[in-house]
């Protein structure tokens, strides 16, 4: 093979993976059908104050479980989060993309900080967030646990998806919506977690996303 087909291959690679990557004009569609009803019971839980902590509250009154793409998606809670995006990761393979096809890493309180994310090497992969340091960490680890999570983004409608779309680490958001659990026909099964100090396996929020602002 000469190295014009190399370099004309390697081109198609690097210009597909660009097309696929947020950095892209591309708005990609929605990533699960959205039903009727589902698009009428977005109804916002009470919003975080201003640089406030993570707002957890009940479920809006009158909203039962809905469908999405052949799931019940049922809320566990409404959900309202200030905070700055520490990294976000897209995936496009795997049941779960079905319903959230981007993974934002979000940092809250001192883990908003520069002096703090200087000192912090983030990553995300597999559905995971990662932090390492160099010596001591900026931050008790305990408090790097509380202030920051990786949470799984369900769009409620195209508005939301190109939103998100266009959010990059190092913005700050407000995200609005519901902490949900999704259930598939063939018994498969996504919890969101309802804690902000717990970390390892279930400790992604899964938040279906109603309102997001970049400010």
């Amino acid at each position: 093979m000469t190295i014009r087909v190399w370099l004309a291959i390697m081109m198609a690679l690097g210009l597909t993976g660009w097309w696929l990557s947020p950095l892209s004009p591309r708005v990609p569609p929605l990533p699960m059908h959205v039903d009727a009803d589902a698009a009428r019971i977005c109804r916002m839980p009470p919003r975080v104050p201003r640089g406030g902590l993570p707002l957890q509250t009940a479920p809006p009154r009158g909203v039962a479980a809905f469908r999405l793409a052949g799931a019940k998606v049922e809320p566990l809670a409404g959900f309202s989060v200030e905070a700055r995006v520490l990294a976000r990761e897209d995936y496009h393979v795997g049941p779960d993309t079905v319903f959230s096809p981007t993974d934002l890493a979000l940092g809250w309180g001192r883990m908003r900080d520069d002096a703090v994310l200087a000192k912090l090497r983030i990553s995300q992969s597999d559905r995971w967030y990662h932090y390492r340091w160099q010596g001591d960490p900026p931050l008790p680890l305990d408090e790097i646990t509380r202030s920051s999570a990786n949470m799984h983004m369900i769009p409620a409608d195209e508005r939301i998806a190109a939103r998100l779309h266009d959010v990059r680490p190092g913005d700050r958001v407000r995200i609005d919506g519901w902490l949900v659990q999704i259930e598939t026909n063939n018994g498969w099964k996504w919890t969101s977690s309802l804690r902000r100090d717990d970390s390892g396996g279930g400790a992604c929020e899964l938040v279906y996303v109603c309102e997001l602002v970049s400010e």
